[in-house]
């Protein structure tokens, strides 16, 4: 019995669809023949276009009970009703890679279809990919085999193209594999996306704005997933709606503006919001739908070319609807506060509507409970318990001296990397207790940097990038995932909302623990953001230091995926975080 993947390629033009006729009339079929021209396929058409660079495809991804049949649609009727079949059809060398399986079903292609979109959405040779719809399947049969059918077919794929094709375990490194809409969602983001999808559609009904959908859950509950997945389906739907997404966040915005540009979501789809709220403010322009994408880094009062008072505001007059990922336990300076009074009365307007939506389940850290839960004592009550069992999924580890940390966070980098690639995702991080600024250098000469004893390492972004052929590669990618920044230690600005497989933390001395208890010296905290005092909307001024310097330990450690490496500069801190391990 026939039991893996059948791929063979056409090209894509008449003289292919003569090809697929002729083989799905002939009478005589063997079994490869058959599975491949009368069962339910998938494919992927693609044209080979070289840039000054590199070679760039335009992709469309599908599914189909008669292969013949629908390519004959796509050359013959299709180009008439959308340009990017024409610009297939027009290509010299476009090719279509035809897959069967003897195991496919309807369902199971649809599913193989999203997961393709999910893969091919994040390489970098990609240019567009064409079809953006997404049909989640959830049970049917056999859906246990469809990720090792996925698999072999990847691989397959891989060996005719490693550069339309690449190592999967590469693209699942990257940030923009983690916030591709094409992910397939839990139940509970399901019953999310219903209930944003219908208060959308109420809302586009009246004239009025200001209605408030607010998705709230720790970091790594899967908010961003959720918001890429509804935005997309927002932005290919038949209502042409006016609809922005909006991110404060530098490294976030190279990853939709990625994502945009492969999957057309138009030009000004990704703004910062200071950006959208200037000019719809000038010209009085409402929109639709906005979504806020890490919602707690909006300013709540004026800061450089943003002068009003108070983002959410402005945007709640502006769109119909603005849905928001809201993190209280993410919001990491002062500019960024919201009164305790003002937080309640948001999430009270999002509960009166039945629009407040809290995501429980943690997705990003592949741990056991025990183990998010000692993590979680540590940052929420600032206690260090004892975890007696060792996971067998998470590396949790705590180390002597910052060296320690260093040669382990680079060997496990170095386990990351396959040999043809040299961007691995193990990285380390530390609180803001050392000086740095994002030009010039240090009263030394020297770049801005981590030091501790005679250790040092450069902040992030201060290593000058190696020029490359492909002159965009250092600046598309997100910081953890340029090769020179292993060489960096990251701030919570560059690594807040994107995943690390394994995070060395450094805890410098602004974090200490004295009876039986982690407490924050902010003499020792060097981002002046977090440190001064907040004029209140009583007049009454007002210190979150504390807060904002937790806030930024819960950034930080809950970035690793895979583990989590800790060095304490703090001896009494280092030494109960070692005896805190006792397996």
């Amino acid at each position: 019995m026939m039991k893996d993947v059948i791929i063979k390629e056409f090209e894509y033009n008449q003289a292919g669809l003569d090809e697929l006729k002729e083989k799905t009339a002939n009478g005589e079929k063997n079994l490869e023949e058959s599975i491949l021209f009368e069962y339910p396929t998938v494919y992927i058409i693609n044209d080979d276009k070289k840039d000054k660079y590199r070679q760039k495809y335009n992709v469309y991804v599908g599914e189909t009970n008669n292969i013949y049949q629908r390519t004959s649609q796509h050359l013959k009727d299709d180009i008439k009703s959308r340009e990017d079949w024409e610009l297939l059809l027009k290509a010299q060398q476009a090719k279509m890679y035809v897959v069967g399986h003897e195991h496919f079903n309807k369902s199971m292609t649809l599913d193989l279809e999203d997961k393709l979109m999910l893969y091919m959405s994040s390489v970098e040779s990609v240019k567009a990919l064409y079809n953006r719809r997404t049909n989640q399947q959830k049970y049917y049969y056999p859906h246990e085999e469809a990720q090792d059918i996925f698999n072999s077919m990847w691989n397959k794929l891989n060996k005719k193209n490693s550069i339309l094709f690449p190592d999967m375990a590469l693209l699942q490194n990257l940030a923009i594999f983690k916030a591709s809409p094409f992910h397939k969602l839990t139940e509970e983001q399901l019953f999310a996306k219903e209930q944003i999808l219908t208060t959308v559609k109420e809302a586009l009904k009246k004239e009025e704005t200001g209605q408030l959908v607010m998705v709230s859950g720790e970091a790594g509950a899967g908010k961003t997933v959720l918001m890429s997945n509804i935005f997309n389906e927002l932005v290919n739907g038949k209502e042409n709606l006016k609809i922005h997404l909006l991110v404060n966040h530098d490294e976030q915005v190279k990853v939709y503006e990625q994502i945009s540009k492969k999957l057309g979501w138009g030009e000004k789809a990704v703004l910062k919001p200071t950006t959208f709220i200037n000019n719809h403010q000038k010209q009085n322009a409402k929109v639709d739908v906005v979504f806020v994408d890490e919602a707690h880094l909006l300013w709540t009062q004026g800061k450089q070319s943003y002068r009003g008072k108070n983002q959410l505001d402005d945007l709640l007059g502006l769109a119909k609807v603005v849905i928001i990922i809201f993190d209280k336990n993410q919001v990491l300076n002062t500019t960024q506060i919201v009164e305790e009074k003002k937080l309640e009365l948001l999430e009270q307007k999002a509960k009166e509507s039945g629009n407040f939506i809290h995501l429980k389940n943690q997705m990003r850290m592949d741990a056991e409970k025990e183990t998010i839960e000692w993590i979680r004592n540590l940052i929420d009550e600032q206690k260090v318990t004892i975890l007696r069992k060792k996971d067998e999924k998470y590396d949790l580890q705590v180390f002597d001296s910052p060296y320690e940390l260093e040669e382990n966070i680079k060997k496990k980098n170095k386990l990351d990397v396959d040999s043809d690639y040299e961007n691995g995702i193990s990285r380390m991080i530390a609180t803001y207790d050392w000086e740095y600024k994002a030009k010039g250098t240090d009263e030394d000469g020297k770049p801005w940097r981590v030091k501790i004893g005679d250790w040092e390492k450069p902040w992030n972004n201060q290593i000058k990038r190696k020029k490359r052929k492909n002159k965009s590669i250092a600046y598309d990618m997100s910081w953890a995932e340029q090769p020179e920044t292993i060489e960096e230690v990251g701030s919570t600005y560059t690594v807040q909302g994107s995943d690390l497989n394994y995070a060395g933390v450094i805890i410098g001395p602004s974090v200490k623990y004295r009876d039986g208890k982690i407490v924050f010296d902010k003499e020792k905290h060097a981002n002046k953001a977090a440190l001064y005092n907040r004029t209140l909307s009583n007049g009454k001024k007002q210190s979150f230091a504390e807060e904002l310097m937790r806030n930024e330990l819960n950034v930080l450690l809950t970035r690793g995926v895979h583990g989590l490496y800790i060095y304490a500069v703090d001896d009494e801190l280092r030494k109960v975080l070692k005896k805190a391990l006792q397996y």
